[in-house]
């Protein structure tokens, strides 16, 4: 019985995409105690992305983007950064799909017009809830992110600009759980909206304690995007618990 359930809480863990290079995330907090870090080199943008498991059910992340526009590695084109926190209120049985919800300040690139992403980035505050939905048993998941964003002392008014952010990911695993081909497309619409992108590629999940992926992304009708991604999630076993990672027992209770 023991392993029964291991083997379906690595398959939980392991079909369930979670952010990478993708703007689109999943319901799923990490196990209580994990570090998850994720450097992603791409064409438009790199990446650095630290999230902290502190407590059950919670993640709290820090990710910072630094942009290439001119296709030249050694010139400056700018950056922003990212702080946000995650809560996972509800979770199927099975742990293959859930829901949750998500509030931060500064956009990742795609989600925020070009022109006012390094500037305005950090002015934006932002909330999606992000939901998992699993198929044929658990071959096929689709995530949906639907979100709202709101910009302070946007442009030379210094108005609020508000911002109806999508997002939209399928992911499919047809030879087991280790590997997939993965596909999104996400945007925003309103005052700071951007073109609507899509991205697509491989993940290769050799373990529970990495990740990794090679995309491809551009704007539906435009000349920028994402181009060629590769990143990678690196897992720590559960140990950064806030107050220790083992749950109380309750008085007066025995084990059974």
């Amino acid at each position: 019985m023991k392993k029964i359930l291991v083997i379906v809480f690595v398959w939980a863990e392991l079909t369930t995409v979670n952010g990478q290079q993708f703007n689109s995330d999943s319901y799923l907090s990490k196990a209580w105690g994990t570090i998850t870090l994720i450097p992603t080199i791409g064409r438009r943008s790199s990446m650095i992305m630290n999230t902290y498991s502190l407590f059950p059910k919670w993640e709290f992340t820090m990710a910072a983007y630094l942009y290439n526009n001119d296709n030249d590695p050694l010139t400056n084109d700018g950056y922003s950064a990212s702080l946000y926190a995650k809560y996972m209120f509800y979770e199927n049985r099975e742990k293959t799909g859930g829901f949750a919800a998500k509030a931060g300040t500064g956009t990742r690139p795609g989600t925020l017009d070009a022109e006012f992403r390094v500037k305005d980035a950090f002015k934006t505050y932002w909330m999606n809830t992000p939901a998992t939905i699993p198929f044929f048993k658990n071959t096929l998941s689709i995530d949906l992110m639907p979100g709202a964003s709101a910009t302070v002392n946007y442009g030379d008014s210094n108005s609020v600009a508000w911002a109806f952010t999508y997002s939209a990911r399928v992911a499919w695993y047809p030879l087991g759980p280790k590997a997939s081909l993965v596909g999104e497309v996400y945007g925003s619409a309103g005052a700071t909206g951007a073109i609507p992108e899509y991205k697509a590629g491989l993940r290769w999940e050799p373990s529970q304690y990495a990740v990794f992926a090679l995309t491809y992304g551009h704007e539906f009708s435009g000349s920028q995007g994402a181009g060629f991604e590769f990143g990678i999630m690196l897992f720590t076993p559960p140990f950064a618990c806030i107050g220790g990672c083992q749950p109380k027992k309750g008085k007066g209770k025995k084990n059974l």
